[in-house]
C-alpha cells in the first residue's frame, strides 16, 4: 500500500505488500522489499535496499547507496548517511546459512549516522546520539553520545539540535541549549533532557 501523495521514481522497485506512508519520496534505482514498512515523510535517496522485515519511522531521511537489511528497525526523525552500512549477521560464512541467527538492530528516534559508518547488528544506539562519519559501532550507544573512531568510542555528548553539549563523559552536571530551551542534566554518567518552562 503506497500512499498516493508519495512520490516513486519510475526507476524504482516496490514490491507487492511493501507499506508506504505519506509525503515520501522514493528516488532512483531503490528497491523495497514486500514486507517493509515506511512511515510518512521520508526521504529514501538514490540506490537503497529495504528488506521485507525492516520498519522504518516518520520523517527518517537515507542517503545514497544505504542496504536496509532484515531485522533493523530505525525509529523516527533518523538519519542515514551515504554508504553508512548495516549487517544482520554477526558471523557470517558464504557456505553456511544462517537466515534464522539475524540480530535485531534499533536505532532510536532522532538518531544520526553519519556516511560510512558501520553498524554491526545485535545492538541498539540510543536516542538522538551522533555516530561520526566513519565510525564502527559494535555495543550499545547511550542517548545523546557522540561516538567515532574504530572501534567506535564516545568522546563526547550531541544535543538534539545537533550541537556539541559541553559535559564531561562522567560525572554530574547541567547544560541548556540556548537555541531549543532544553536543559540536559549528567547524573550517573547517563544524559537525560527536559524543556524549560519559559515565562
Amino acid at each position: 500500500m503506497i500512499d498516493s501523495s508519495s512520490v516513486i521514481h519510475k526507476t524504482a522497485q516496490v514490491d507487492e505488500g511493501a507499506k508506504i506512508g505519506e509525503n515520501c519520496k522514493i528516488w532512483h534505482w531503490t528497491h523495497i522489499c514486500g514486507g517493509a514498512i515506511i512511515g510518512n515523510n521520508c526521504s529514501l535517496g538514490q540506490n537503497i535496499f529495504v528488506g521485507n522485515n525492516v520498519r522504518i519511522g516518520n520523517n527518517v531521511k537515507i542517503q545514497n547507496n544505504v542496504s536496509i537489511y532484515d531485522n533493523v528497525l530505525l525509529e523516527d526523525d533518523v538519519f542515514c548517511g551515504p554508504s553508512m552500512v548495516f549487517t544482520n549477521v554477526y558471523n557470517p560464512r558464504s557456505k553456511i546459512n544462517r537466515k534464522k541467527e539475524y540480530k535485531n538492530t534499533i536505532i532510536r528516534k532522532g538518531v544520526t549516522l553519519g556516511a560510512n559508518c558501520t553498524i554491526i547488528c545485535g545492538i541498539e544506539i540510543g536516542r538522538h546520539a551522533f555516530i561520526g562519519a566513519g565510525a564502527l559501532v559494535n555495543k550499545d550507544v547511550k542517548p545523546y553520545a557522540l561516538i567515532v573512531g574504530l572501534p567506535g568510542k564516545q568522546i563526547g555528548w550531541m544535543s538534539e539540535y545537533g550541537e556539541r553539549i559541553n559535559l564531561p563523559l562522567k560525572g554530574d552536571g547541567f547544560w541548556e541549549c540556548k537555541k531549543t530551551k532544553t536543559m540536559y542534566t549528567l547524573q550517573n554518567n547517563y544524559l537525560t533532557s527536559s524543556r524549560i518552562n519559559e515565562p
